[in-house]
């Protein structure tokens, strides 16, 4: 197109265009732009037609590619001059007054420039060696919840407006969650809700945005409830009490970038919120690396800037195609240092409620990301029985909970997500004599933990990191150099992982089912 700004007519917002050469009439523009946007709650774009004096920086020479544009614009008078003259035309200031005004300009202006390269130059300390990374100090924020406010998150989750007609097929699926609560099961979507709930019943703000995150991107969340006649929405967390925090939630544009960069922004201006965004799935915050790298990871060592912001990335290795199947777990743990994020990978629907939980009620903020599973959504296996929401806590390594005699176990599987649910299963049905611990909480990691489980099992003789992720991917580069340092040649340690690969999934179901029986038969070789 002619405008760049052209792209606003796809929502059909007005553009305003404008001469950046006329102050005066940049500044009528942006007051209609204004009063257009407070009158109607619209978007409006002002295009400011200007032109870049000179270059993209003081080492750049403009005139190289484009010499043409920039002999016209050499030859062209600045705008401070050009509205001088007006001023002048017009009778509004005398020549003399502007030079006054703008030797004024340039006298404070050299005046703050020196006293910027004083303060530099004082302030400047002599380089030192930096100290090395002080071990996390682990805190245990209550995250339990009452029996009596569950239950009322949960009566809530079911009941409508009187003249509220839900869809039949959602209506079972919702009620099956009253079902599954009643019959001490708690499903993912449930646990969330109970979290998101408690949270907005103790004060604390709750807002959620991101592609389909009202309904889920595999139709788990349903937190926003559709008239089945009228399509009036009900969203049943934004009626628990009438002194609840404001709970939030928005399905994003497909702009990964814009969505995230406007979150991480809220996180900052309301630091006593619980701010989320989800990937609809967890490849796509590639889209959003620039935010993530150059602001989530690092604002706090660059700029002493504190962000709670929450990420959900959906991820999981189940038979689907290479870009819906990983949300590049390694790159996010290369990223970390110094404490400067969490990252955690939950397998229960209790630990993930008191993930998010924890993440707004200790005291020190961090960026927190998490792998959420897809198709383990609605599994057995993830549920978690009441009591471990009313009393507990988030556990960032999770013990074998059916291991056999301590004295017996000779291998310990160590693993995250959900192919720990996966190697369980296959121990019980060939009877290896080995535990299965998952690891819970990828950074900062639990050392402590995973220590104290080396310490169990007196008879090992072998530890092994398993994941679905080839090898050249997920957590184990970042994993193995822990593993080996708590070790200390006691054992011997050793990986299994699907063969480095380019692609993060073969694409093929037969070929995924294949790779995913062999990996659990390798995790149990040898016993």
């Amino acid at each position: 197109t002619v405008y760049a700004t052209d792209i606003a007519k796809a929502v059909q917002a007005p553009i305003f265009h404008v001469n950046g050469d006329d102050p005066e009439a940049c500044v009528r523009v942006i007051r209609l732009a204004f009063a257009f946007r407070q009158a109607f709650r619209k978007d409006v774009v002002v295009d400011m037609v200007c032109y870049r004096r000179y270059g993209h920086n003081e080492g750049d020479e403009p005139a190289f590619t484009q010499p043409r544009m920039y002999e016209l614009i050499g030859a062209r008078r600045s705008v401070r001059k050009l509205y001088t003259e007006v001023l002048v035309n017009r009778g509004d200031l005398t020549l003399e007054e502007c030079e006054a005004a703008l030797d004024d300009y340039r006298r404070n202006l050299e005046a703050a420039f020196a006293d910027t390269q004083e303060q530099r130059a004082a302030a400047a300390p002599a380089w030192e060696e930096p100290e090395p990374e002080a071990r996390r100090i682990h805190t245990s924020a209550d995250t339990s919840v009452p029996r009596a406010q569950l239950d009322r998150i949960v009566a809530a989750l079911t009941e409508y407006p009187a003249d509220f007609t839900v869809h039949p097929k959602l209506g079972r699926i919702l009620a099956a969650r009253r079902t599954g609560f009643d019959a001490d099961q708690i499903d993912w979507a449930t646990a969330e809700a109970l979290a998101l709930g408690s949270l907005l019943l103790e004060g604390t703000p709750v807002r959620m945005a991101g592609q389909d995150t009202r309904r889920g991107t595999f139709s788990q969340r349903h937190a926003a409830v559709v008239d089945f006649h009228t399509e009036q929405d009900h969203i049943p967390l934004q009626h628990l009490a009438d002194d609840q925090a404001p709970f939030m939630i928005f399905d994003s544009v497909l702009s990964e970038y814009a969505a995230l960069g406007f979150e991480y922004g809220y996180s900052i201006a309301d630091r006593d919120a619980l701010v989320e965004w989800e990937a609809q799935v967890g490849d796509f915050a590639n889209v959003a690396q620039a935010i993530i790298d150059p602001f989530i990871v690092s604002a706090e060592d660059k700029w002493g800037q504190r962000s709670g912001l929450t990420l959900l990335l959906p991820h999981g290795f189940e038979g689907q195609g290479p870009e819906h199947s990983s949300a590049r777990i390694e790159r996010f743990l290369t990223l970390c240092a110094a404490d400067n994020m969490r990252v955690a990978h939950p397998t229960t629907a209790a630990n993930y409620f008191h993930l998010l939980r924890r993440q707004v009620r200790e005291p020190e903020r961090k960026p927190l990301v998490v792998f959420t599973p897809k198709k383990y959504l609605r599994m057995a296996a993830v549920a978690s029985p009441v009591a471990e929401f009313t009393d507990g806590r988030f556990h960032e390594l999770l013990a074998d909970p059916r291991s056999p005699d301590p004295d017996t176990v000779r291998r310990l599987v160590v693993a995250s997500g959900k192919i720990g649910h996966e190697l369980l299963a296959h121990r019980d049905e060939i009877g290896a004599p080995a535990a299965v611990v998952r690891v819970e909480q990828l950074y900062p990691v639990p050392e402590a933990e995973l220590a104290a489980t080396l310490l169990r099992y007196p008879a090992l003789e072998s530890v092994v990191w398993v994941q679905e992720e080839p090898e050249n991917m997920g957590a184990r580069i970042f994993a193995m150099p822990y593993m080996y340092s708590l070790v200390r040649n006691r054992f011997a340690v050793d990986c299994v992982a699907r063969p480095a690969s380019a692609s993060p999934a073969s694409g093929s179901s037969k070929v995924h089912d294949a790779q995913q029986a062999a990996l659990l038969t390798a995790a149990f070789a040898g016993l």
